[in-house]
């Protein structure tokens, strides 16, 4: 019996990592529909390859591992897919927090796009981005600054695996500019190691972002927490708003409103 559970599990993580080297990333809830097991027991198997150099835990699943946790940066595509109810509430949230006429930047990363989505309503913004995929959402919504709709700024730069333009010529454009509020993702959040992303180029660029903003809005769902990657860019007391989902533990809340200028649960605001 043991022997056919061994079996079975060593069936399951083949057809994980099969997946993972097919399409990227998994889902959690997707492999439970796909697997017929539980939660847990896929939990567990995306433990056991971790352990093994397979893959990499995320948030709500797993992607391609590279070269571990810390200096390992998914590639938009692969983050897209993932806690996509979380990102929808937070951007909704975020969304709010935008006022007609204003200069917003928006940086890299999925909950930041999600929250771009939000915005080409709003009348008169000028929305300045070193994300490629923003730019695409901006341009393929074929609206009419003329007539009231969003105005793209893109930075320029070199594009990271996460789609945004970073290096050198993305943070000149940047240090010239001054914007009314910041929309910010991250890779990582922690209490002692602030907003952090694997890579040392868009850390240097989301810095500079940091640096032109008059406020700040960070947006990041609850599995964000706790995660660390190679560089910081930004401590939490810069935030004036941090944006996250229900998903956020009390101890999380807790060092996150001591830091932090507002805290927003997204769902809960009343």
């Amino acid at each position: 019996m043991a022997e056919q559970a061994t079996q079975l599990a060593h069936q399951r993580r083949a057809f994980i990592l099969a997946a993972v080297r097919r399409d990227g990333a998994v889902r959690v809830a997707d492999l439970v529909g796909q697997l017929g097991v539980s939660d847990m027991t896929i939990r567990r198997d995306l433990d056991a390859l971790a352990r093994r150099g397979a893959v990499e835990k995320v948030y709500g699943g797993a992607v391609a591992a590279a070269d571990g946790p810390s200096g390992h940066e998914p590639g938009f595509e692969a983050k897209s897919d993932l806690e996509g109810e979380a990102k929808a509430a937070i951007a909704d949230t975020a969304a709010t927090l935008v006022e007609s006429g204003s200069v917003v930047a928006i940086s890299g990363g999925t909950t930041a796009h999600a929250v771009a989505a939000r915005l080409l309503g709003v009348p008169r913004l000028t929305i300045v981005t070193n994300s490629l995929p923003v730019a695409d959402l901006v341009r393929a919504a074929g609206l009419d600054p003329a007539a009231g709709a969003p105005t793209l700024l893109l930075t320029g730069g070199s594009p990271t695996p996460s789609a945004a333009l970073a290096g050198p010529l993305a943070d000149l454009v940047i240090g010239s500019l001054h914007v009314d509020l910041l929309v910010l993702g991250a890779h990582g959040v922690s209490e002692t190691a602030g907003l952090t992303t694997p890579n040392l180029m868009e850390a240097q660029t989301n810095r500079a972002l940091v640096a032109s903003a008059r406020r700040i809005a960070v947006v990041a769902d609850h599995t964000k927490w706790g995660v660390v990657g190679l560089s910081g860019f930004a401590t939490l007391d810069q935030a004036d708003w941090y944006v996250t989902d229900r998903g956020t533990p009390a101890p999380a809340r807790a060092a996150l409103k001591d830091a932090v200028g507002e805290l927003l649960v997204a769902g809960e605001e009343a």
